[in-house]
């Protein structure tokens, strides 16, 4: 038999509110940290442009908004995703789509922006996955890095192994809809209509 003895959880940390000063330094004007060609023009950081000039796949822009449980806008958020190419490969076996972005939210308005293209299905030997995008979170309050997922609105999601695990009512807080021309997709972390967030 093996060892009663029960330990502690360590004490987690928020991010705090200096989570663009390590992240993305150039964002909030620190110069020399990150090189500005990391993304797309000047001191662009991380900047949420996945897409290469000669990448393959439909070429999409997601945008949304982060919510607290109050309804209020949370404008120090950073969020990053990561994503199959337009094959639904993992790592990207297209040179010119890195698969991954980070990017803070606007200070003023809150928004953030993802330049890239259509994932494609995840197929294994027992299921198929929708397309989709993993994005985490993080922001001054949060304790650890929240964990969800992006799905779209106009792709067949039914057969979706992952979204077969959550119940029918809250399946709508992981779609995004197609609203002028770009995907948009708000997270609400509390409260009415919360986004589904997973345990990693």
């Amino acid at each position: 038999m093996g060892s009663s003895t029960r330990y502690k959880e360590s004490p987690s940390q928020t991010a705090g509110p200096y989570v663009h000063i390590g992240c993305t330094p150039n964002f909030v004007d620190v110069q020399g940290v990150y090189s500005a060609d990391l993304g797309v023009g000047p001191n662009a950081d991380f900047d949420g442009n996945l897409r290469g000039a000669d990448m393959s796949g439909e070429r999409i822009t997601i945008t949304g908004k982060i919510y607290d449980g109050a309804g209020g806008l949370v404008t120090d958020a950073m969020v990053e995703t990561w994503q199959t190419d337009a094959q639904g490969q993992y790592p990207a076996a297209d040179a010119a789509f890195s698969g991954w972005a980070r990017q803070a939210c606007d200070l003023t308005t809150g928004v953030f922006t993802f330049q890239t293209i259509k994932p494609g299905c995840i197929a294994t030997s027992t299921d198929r996955q929708s397309p989709h995008v993993s994005i985490w979170i993080v922001a001054r309050g949060i304790n650890l890095g929240l964990h969800t997922r992006i799905y779209f609105a106009d792709e067949d999601n039914s057969a979706d192994p992952v979204l077969a695990l959550i119940e029918p009512s809250r399946r709508q807080t992981l779609i995004a809809s197609q609203q002028g021309g770009a995907y948009v997709f708000n997270v609400r972390l509390q409260g009415e209509n919360e986004t589904v967030f997973f345990d990693l």
